[in-house]
């Protein structure tokens, strides 16, 4: 089998002057992006923990008054709810690929000054 000339040896990759502002650039954008979505996600978790009490609570009441326009008023408030937990979990998921795509580039910055 044939070799390369890299093989057990760990190759250095070093950054140009130009590809450490690339990297510092994409870093900062991306810290300033997770911020942003750091303070949605408490807005985000406000509003869901609102619209979930409130589909609850028209939930009972739908189930005691029994009338077409109670059960309508809840399946409404359900379906805020319901969009609100989505959007949430969306928010959530997308902090968590930003916190990796931070580390990532963390790593890379890290690998070049080696």
């Amino acid at each position: 089998m044939g070799s390369s000339p890299t093989s057990g040896t760990q190759v250095i990759h070093t950054l140009t002057p130009m590809g450490q502002r690339l990297l510092q650039r994409k870093l900062t954008q991306a810290s300033g992006r997770l911020r942003e979505l750091r303070e949605e996600l408490r807005v985000v978790e406000d509003q869901k923990s609102q619209l979930v009490d409130d589909a609850d609570e028209l939930s009972l009441r739908a189930l005691v008054s029994e009338t077409p326009g109670a059960d309508f008023e809840y399946r409404e408030a359900k379906k805020h709810a319901d969009a609100i937990v989505r959007h949430h979990a969306s928010v959530v998921a997308e902090i968590a690929e930003l916190e990796n795509r931070i580390n990532e580039l963390l790593d890379r910055m890290k690998e070049s000054r080696s």
